[in-house]
């Protein structure tokens, strides 16, 4: 028998992965430590993703993927023995407590301190990224329980300490911290300098923001909960799946919602004649370009010459979002559906061309003649991409009759990983692969290398679709990007965007000749060590690239096709 490639192992982990944890939402429940996943937890390990770092590695607890995965689970999840997913729990008569991770946008509810419920709206990807940091969490968690009893029948002198000092609840003093964390570092096997840093990252968001329990109840929480499976029978982490949420992927009730509301809104404003253009970007780079000049104004502030000053500054002064709700044209709609979709509404027919950048090209006749609208729409995540642009696009019941939107242009912008380059590059799809499918879409796309200023480098070519920024290895990768497919990034909501956009045209709801613009900026290059998500933020380097692409399809939408400039 022919011996598989490193590649084709980790795509059919990857494969694996998802075919189990389809399975598991009709199955109705599983344990983590159980059969189906230990199951998981092979594929998890076989597939070894790059964001984990050193997850197969017994000796030694991963740090670093530690940090990544506790960011994006709800504060307490380390002492959970019971965790569910639903789609239709409504807890706003009760007393339990909602809880928002620090970088995923989710709710969660504590309904015991041993039990949480995760409230999906967002569709399977949201399922397949919460049962990956399952499955992460209880690898390590294992790791600790072996480290912690050592000795037959006997815990660790290490880990009795760390009890004593997790039981005291007390601020430590820095001769007894250090001490603390020197003992931590023994249990979780890495350095006293590993640890540190770990502690002081944790420590940091737990009080600025509350978001987790601190590095000692977290490291104690998930051991400790090992301890009691192998003690007390049936105490084994659960995690259950309702009915009801297999019923929400199917039906895609809240991107219908979502949709309903804001075409309601459309037509309050009578804007759904005009040709609307539709952006999906954060909520901040198209405001800010274009209402950032004057809110400085307004505050006695100099406008700086260079954009993206002008932009630092705006972002500086940490203007509340009432202060662009003020300005002529601009309509925030927050999301009320439970999609986490909030959408910018902006009139550029409103818009005071006195206040314009003098670096931001637009044509003020051309805005005039064609009263353009734009629809800045919050980042999706994965497979719920194709769910919001769907309904967005399908026609809406307006005054009694069947309307279609004025769609002229759909432009994504995110955040990608990126193969060629560096954090801050810049990526144009030329096409769309969706990993693990035979689904292929190419893009063609309005935007061009030249669009741009030559001040970041440009990567133009296809991009890959993939299931989960959890679930990529560096083999995987190395194939996209080497291979004929010559990929030059990864993401996750691109293909189900496309597909959308795809049946739109072909159901005759949109034109087949509207543009499209597909641009990435580099958060991460998941091929190389120190520069993955598990790495740690952008900070102020990503601040170019992101206004660079915003400031190019603006340009794009305000201007004859002939005039527009990078």
């Amino acid at each position: 028998m022919q011996e598989l490639s490193k590649s084709q192992k980790a795509r059919h982990a990857i494969r694996t992965f998802k075919i189990l944890a389809d399975s598991l939402s009709l199955q109705g429940s599983y344990r983590p430590s159980g059969r189906i996943g230990e199951k998981l937890t092979e594929a998890l390990k076989q597939l070894s993703p790059e964001i984990y770092g050193s997850m197969t590695d017994a000796r030694i607890v991963e740090l670093k993927g530690l940090e990544y995965v506790i960011d994006r689970m709800p504060q307490g999840i380390e002492n959970c023995s019971r965790i569910i997913l639903t789609a239709q729990e409504d807890f706003k008569e009760t007393s339990f407590t909602k809880i928002v991770p620090l970088k995923r946008r989710r709710v969660s509810y504590a309904v015991s301190k041993n039990e949480v419920c995760f409230v999906i709206t967002t569709g399977k990807s949201e399922i397949y990224d919460i049962l990956t940091h399952i499955t992460f969490l209880n690898i390590e968690a294992q790791k600790i329980y072996r480290q912690a009893r050592m000795r037959v029948d006997e815990v660790s002198s290490e880990w009795l300490e760390l009890e004593r000092i997790v039981a005291k609840e007390k601020i430590l003093n820095n001769e007894e911290l250090e001490q603390a964390i020197w003992n931590l570092s023994i249990v979780l096997g890495r350095t006293y300098k590993e640890t540190r840093e770990t502690y002081d990252y944790l420590e940091k968001n737990r009080i600025e923001h509350n978001t987790n329990n601190g590095l000692f109840n977290i490291i104690y929480g998930i051991g400790k909960r090992v301890m009691a499976e192998r003690t007390v029978v049936n105490n084994e982490l659960t995690v259950y799946f309702t009915p009801s949420l297999h019923e929400m992927i199917d039906h895609q009730k809240y991107a219908s919602l979502w949709a309903e509301k804001l075409k309601e809104s459309l037509g309050r404003l009578h804007y759904q004649g005009r040709p609307v253009h539709v952006i999906s970007a954060n909520m901040h780079s198209m405001r800010n370009l274009l209402f950032g000049p004057k809110v400085l104004a307004d505050v006695g502030e100099r406008v700086p010459d260079n954009i993206y000053d002008m932009v630092r500054a705006v972002r500086d002064k940490e203007f509340s979002l009432e202060t662009f709700t003020a300005e002529p044209g601009f309509v925030y709609q927050q999301d009320e559906s439970g999609s986490n979709i909030d959408v910018n509404i902006i009139d550029l027919s409103l818009l005071d061309g006195r206040h314009i950048h003098p670096s931001l090209h637009l044509n003020c006749d051309f805005i005039k003649e064609t009263a353009p609208v734009l629809l800045v729409i919050d980042y999706a995540f994965g497979t719920q991409a194709f769910d919001i642009m769907d309904k967005l696009l399908n026609p809406f019941r307006f005054n009694g009759e069947e309307v279609s939107l004025n769609v002229k242009s759909i432009s994504i912008m995110g955040k990608a990983g990126v193969l060629p380059g560096k954090k801050g590059d810049i990526m144009l799809a030329s096409a769309h692969v969706m990993e693990g499918t035979a689904d292929n879409y190419i893009v063609q796309n309005d935007l061009t290398a030249a669009d741009f200023d030559g001040s970041v480098d440009v990567h133009t070519g296809p991009m890959v679709t993939v299931l989960g920024t959890s679930l990529q290895n560096r083999d995987v990768l190395e194939r996209f990007y080497s291979s004929s497919w010559r990929a030059v990034g990864l993401e996750m909501e691109g293909g189900h965007y496309q597909r959308a956009i795809s049946g739109a045209i072909i159901q005759r709801h949109i034109p087949a000749d509207m543009k499209t613009r597909y641009a990435y900026y580099a958060s991460d290059n998941p091929m190389v060590s120190g520069e993955t998500l598990a790495s740690g933020p952008m900070g102020d380097e990503g601040i170019v690239s992101t206004y660079m692409i915003s400031k190019v399809i603006l340009e794009k939408i305000t201007n004859h096709d002939d005039t527009a400039k990078g």
